[in-house]
């Protein structure tokens, strides 16, 4: 893969980082909600299998770039299983399930452009 193509699954990684930063914070001006939850888990699923070709194709580092999925993962199981429990039982998941769950997704982001830099190493 050649590095311009490299350097569009760190903007990628980037922008998906700042995108959850970004919803999170219109999620707590709205009042958050099941569309939110919702749309973070249409969003990441292509994403995920994005991950998965680039893994396979040789295009990101594999084992930092796996990692970034499973993060991204449990990220999506925190920030979106809370708000759907808020949404449906009027309840947290538990205390501060969601902001970690948005620091996991972003933290994911970073990891997958990070997977695509030390890729150029090899």
């Amino acid at each position: 893969m050649n590095l311009g193509a490299r350097l569009l699954i760190v903007l990628a990684g980037l922008s998906g980082a700042l995108g959850v930063a970004l919803s999170a914070a219109a999620a707590h001006i709205t009042g958050g909600n099941l569309t939110t939850a919702a749309q973070f888990l249409l969003f990441h699923a292509p994403a995920l299998l994005a991950l998965a070709a680039l893994i396979a194709t040789g295009s990101v580092h594999p084992t930092l770039a796996q990692v970034a999925g499973y993060v991204l993962v449990l990220g999506l199981a925190l920030f979106c299983g809370d708000l759907s429990r808020r949404a449906f039982a009027g309840m947290a998941l538990f205390p501060r399930a969601a902001p970690t769950g948005g620091i996991l997704l972003m933290l994911g982001w970073v990891l997958v452009a990070l997977a695509a830099l030390l890729r150029l190493r090899g």
